[in-house]
């Protein structure tokens, strides 16, 4: 089984309108409701993919109620604490010539409803694996995804971290069993800007040599990077087409490796599956359709 974590889900309100106009009345011309969080984004591409996953994490109020029941519509089991202040965020993206974004702020997680996370955590096997993705908690530390890889390693369970900053960082030493980085992330990751393709695969060693197994860098249009766990180097470029939605990408792409791990055991097919996977939400409105995944890794192999 395939858990996902995600502390601070959202319900993504996505509004259509023709010219979006400050200080007046704008009348959208569609909109659609959808489960919002990086975990949440994983899951739902592995679910779609075939795979069987939990999602994990919190919610709050009747924004909460109605997250957990978009989730559960998927045909994805969940399990979404309840977080006493506040209310599950509602993010809203407007779509017109430009697009704006209002993201909301979230539930306040108590350190009891972390350790009630914590709890759930420990039914984990070994045959399991657990992808934490996103930011963390406003009050939390910044050694929390680094203090749930620990524990899944103590248990020999796979972890998958995919944050920024700190949060990654002091996961590392806890060998993660994957990471993914964007360009931008792994340069902060490095302090040092990456100009070529050398120097991203130097610095992706970098963080290999700092605990994690693997390390996949998205590079956006440019494709991927995978150093594995045994220290071979792929590539993978880019399919041709369409860009409409970067929202997602680099979450299917964690789901599209991960299922590819699963389904065929061979770390330079997992690539394939995840640059697949995350192209094929980049030419999507929003996470990729199955029929969209399915055609677009049948395509390359």
């Amino acid at each position: 089984m395939i858990y996902t974590v995600t502390l601070n889900p959202s319900l993504d309100y996505v509004v259509d309108v023709d010219d979006l106009t400050v200080g007046t009345i704008n009348r959208s011309t569609k909109e659609a409701i959808y489960p919002g969080g990086k975990g949440i984004n994983v899951s739902i591409v592995l679910s779609r993919l075939g795979v069987e996953t939990t999602v994990l994490g919190f919610k709050a109020g009747f924004t909460g109620d109605d997250l957990e029941r978009l989730v559960q519509k998927e045909g994805i089991k969940v399990q979404l604490l309840p977080a006493e202040k506040g209310l599950t965020r509602i993010n809203v993206k407007v779509r017109g010539k430009e697009e704006t974004a209002i993201n909301g702020a979230g539930p306040e997680v108590e350190d009891k409803e972390l350790a009630n996370l914590t709890a759930l955590l420990e039914d984990l096997r070994k045959d399991d694996i657990l992808v934490l993705s996103g930011s963390a908690p406003k009050k939390a530390a910044d050694t929390l995804y680094a203090d749930l890889a620990a524990m899944m390693e103590a248990r020999g369970t796979r972890c998958v971290v995919d944050a920024t900053g700190m949060l990654l960082k002091k996961a590392l030493p806890n060998h993660p069993f994957l990471v993914k980085p964007n360009r931008e992330e792994l340069e902060e990751i490095v302090g040092k800007k990456l100009a070529c393709l050398n120097a991203i695969e130097a610095a992706a060693r970098q963080m290999q040599q700092q605990g994690a197994r693997n390390v996949l860098v998205s590079l956006g249009g440019d494709g991927a990077l995978l150093i594995d766990e045994n220290g071979h180097t792929h590539y993978h470029g880019a399919p041709k087409g369409k860009v409409l939605n970067t929202v997602g990408a680099g979450d299917s792409m964690v789901a599209g490796f991960l299922a590819g791990c699963e389904t065929t055991g061979d770390y330079a097919k997992a690539l394939h599956w995840g640059i697949c996977a995350g192209s094929a939400t980049a030419f999507s409105m929003h996470l990729a359709s199955r029929k969209a995944l399915k055609e677009m890794i049948e395509k390359g192999e």
